[in-house]
């Protein structure tokens, strides 16, 4: 995919969770840009899984991932099927506003993978019924229809992060600045 980083050594460097978020069939560039931005953030992996409502260049995409799109290899599979194959022994939590169970009632181990339905649609429906254990909601309003995803999966993200002691992640501030961010998104809107 177009958002890879090319230089293996920069990636290897990057501290990694055992934790991927899975997005299935995302519509909205803007949700995908600002999710490799806190997988880049939370050191989780992303996958993306079948058709995108957008092109692997769009400027939006670019635009809420900043310069963490350099640092995030976002994998492209074709099927669920797909993922799962490729990590046998992970667990996997289907996230839906269609699930009973309570996500915080989850203990998340190593090796979680949180997959998320599109904007539009969600998940679908057999997949909640076929594994109604491993499938998890987050509360909310009941007149609301459903958070913007790109927070539903920081929510459970750093969840998952929280039970596993924020292992790898730094405790002190960033060296990042205001005037650095400002000086990126000048030149990103070029």
């Amino acid at each position: 995919m177009a958002l890879s980083v090319s230089d293996d050594t920069l990636k290897s460097e990057l501290p990694k969770s055992e934790l991927i978020v899975a997005l299935v069939e995302p519509r909205i560039p803007q949700n995908v840009g600002n999710i490799a931005r806190l997988c880049v953030c939370a050191g989780a992996e992303l996958y993306l899984v079948g058709s995108l409502g957008f092109r692997q260049n769009d400027k939006f995409l670019k635009r809420a991932g900043m310069d963490y799109l350099g640092q995030i290899h976002v994998h492209h599979v074709s099927d669920l099927k797909d993922l799962l194959a490729l990590k046998p022994d992970w667990s996997v939590y289907f996230l839906s506003t269609k699930a009973s169970n309570n996500y915080s009632a989850v203990r998340f181990p190593e090796k979680s993978i949180l997959v998320f339905g599109s904007e539009t649609k969600g998940l679908p429906e057999w997949l909640i019924e076929q594994y109604p254990d491993n499938s998890l909601r987050i509360p909310m309003m009941p007149e609301a229809r459903s958070l913007t995803l790109s927070n539903s999966v920081a929510i459970v993200l750093f969840e998952a992060l929280r039970q596993q002691g924020f292992s790898g992640l730094a405790q002190t501030p960033s060296a990042s600045t205001p005037e650095m961010d400002e000086i990126w998104l000048e030149e990103a809107l070029l």
